[in-house]
């Protein structure tokens, strides 16, 4: 039988996904030992490999067929626009993609052009005032914090993933638009969800058992 492959996003969601995992019986003693220097991971007797990548490249790995199953932000999914199929909202780390900026930036988002935005996100923020809000905007991309764009000048508004609004409130800017909601999903590849359509079936019922439990 050949091995089913995972691609998790680094960090607390790879931590909190494998926990999810576990409670359905998939689990990975590999994975567990913080020393290891190890770049795949597998459980040989449930037939399964894990990788951890960074957060932008799972949606590579699942498009390409590197990985059969992902588990990745929704925000990345929608920043990267890979083809796959988006199977499973594991509801960890809810938050939502904003329009921020000062108060007084309100009315020119709501109806003004020719502004800037700031982001780490610009395929999103691209499709949402282009597309959605058919508005023309000059997007500039930033790598670090997005929340200095307004405060120096650079840009009028920010888009960025927002939790609890506390950065924001602490720099003087606040919640303009709401985006969408974001949280981690289970994707899979195209071709996997057709060759390995009933082992894959098993795990997103599996796991959506798990949640319901867990709700």
């Amino acid at each position: 039988m050949r091995e089913i492959t995972f691609a998790l996003a680094k960090g607390r969601l790879a931590q909190n996904a494998m926990r999810l995992l576990a409670q359905m019986g998939i689990t990975c003693t590999e994975m567990q030992d913080p020393k290891s220097r190890k770049l795949i991971f597998t459980n040989e007797d449930l037939h399964l490999r894990f990788f951890l990548a960074k957060a932008s490249d799972v949606p590579t790995y699942v498009e390409y067929g590197a990985a059969d199953i992902g588990i990745v932000g929704k925000d990345t999914i929608l920043e990267e626009g890979r083809r796959m199929y988006e199977v499973l909202d594991l509801g960890i780390g809810a938050c939502k993609m904003c329009v921020c900026g000062p108060d007084s930036a309100r009315e020119l988002v709501a109806r003004g052009e020719n502004f800037r935005v700031a982001t780490k996100y610009p395929n999103i923020a691209k499709d949402y005032f282009f597309n959605r809000k058919h508005q023309t905007v000059e997007i500039i991309k930033l790598n670090g914090s997005v929340e200095l764009g307004p405060i120096v000048g650079l840009a009028d508004v920010i888009v960025d993933i927002v939790e609890t609004g506390t950065t924001l409130k602490e720099n003087g800017l606040m919640v303009l638009e709401e985006i969408c909601d974001l949280s981690a999903r289970m994707v899979v590849n195209e071709v996997s969800m057709k060759m390995e359509h009933d082992r894959i079936e098993e795990i997103i019922r599996g796991l959506r058992d798990v949640l319901l439990q867990n709700s």
